[in-house]
């Protein structure tokens, strides 16, 4: 896959309206929130960028990255999605999320690869993550393509049953909000299009069931093209949520396209408030990229 380095440091920037203030906006519509938030925004060659810089654990946004990695492993080795994967009933572990378990139980069972990937981006479902880490051998697989292509920011360190039993593992799977945003740019555009197995996990988070109140909560036209991949942390002693991410790339009816990540550390307020934060910076975003 070293190949798609080229194809991504060679591709041409389109053109993309400046939005007018929208970097103002996002900077004072920040500076009033009591939490931590990070945003990054790209549409062509314009990019925009509030504590863009700085590290944000992941949570299950990694999952994005790591899909795209077993894209390649199978690509690679000449695996069909379609092949099924021996699964023992003991990595269906009964007290972490996961939607799969409670279809299947905890019994020793065979699945596709294609039907795990749907688990992990569209339910963002644990063991299926951890199933899927195991076909490519370790979280250390998905890091170094991400890093093979360019993106340095974007670490993966531990899977999701490590970072239950211990929860600071979670700030070790981290990225920037650029980061995120520049690797998702790079799958829309060209990433996605280079196998079917890609173009599977384009599909995938298509249907991203997770998070609907988060990026794709903004005022958006009926037929505005929507991929996303949320993380969300727990809460902790103080009361305040750990993290509440999401990242997406879309396309308006017009055509126009673009880039956006967001990331809340830190929250005070219940979930559903902290994903109101989100919908409003994605509906700044997209008010003023729609002038």
């Amino acid at each position: 896959m070293k190949y798609l380095y080229f194809i991504i440091a060679a591709a041409i920037l389109s053109a993309c309206s400046r939005g007018g203030d929208l970097q103002s906006s996002l900077e004072q519509y920040v500076a009033g929130q009591d939490c931590h938030i990070g945003i990054a925004v790209i549409c062509g060659s314009d990019t925009f960028a509030v504590n863009g810089g700085e590290s944000f654990p992941m949570m299950s946004v990694f999952k994005f990255p790591q899909a795209v990695a077993v894209a390649d492993y199978c690509a690679r080795n000449n695996i069909a999605l379609e092949d099924s994967i021996a699964i023992d009933s003991a990595a269906m572990m009964p007290d972490t999320y996961s939607p799969m378990r409670e279809r299947y139980g905890r019994v020793n069972l065979r699945l596709s690869t294609a039907e795990l990937m749907e688990y992990s981006l569209v339910m963002s479902d644990n063991n299926a993550c951890d199933i899927l880490f195991s076909t490519t051998g370790s979280p250390a697989y998905a890091d170094s393509l991400v890093k093979s292509l360019g993106f340095n920011d974007i670490n993966i360190r531990h899977t999701e049953a490590e970072m239950h039993a211990d929860t600071s593992l979670c700030a070790l799977n981290s990225t920037t909000p650029l980061g995120m945003a520049r690797f998702m740019d790079a799958f829309y555009k060209h990433i996605a299009s280079t196998s079917p197995e890609m173009a599977v996990v384009k599909q995938n988070l298509e249907m991203c069931g997770t998070g609907t109140g988060r990026i794709p909560g903004a005022q958006f036209e009926e037929g505005t093209l929507i991929g996303h991949k949320t993380g969300t942390g727990d809460t902790d002693a103080l009361g305040r949520l750990t993290a509440v991410n999401d990242v997406a790339y879309i396309e308006l009816p017009d055509g126009k396209a673009y880039t956006i990540a967001v990331f809340v550390a830190d929250s005070p307020k219940p979930i559903a408030d902290t994903e109101a934060m989100i919908a409003a910076i994605s509906e700044i975003v997209r008010e003023h990229l729609s002038r």
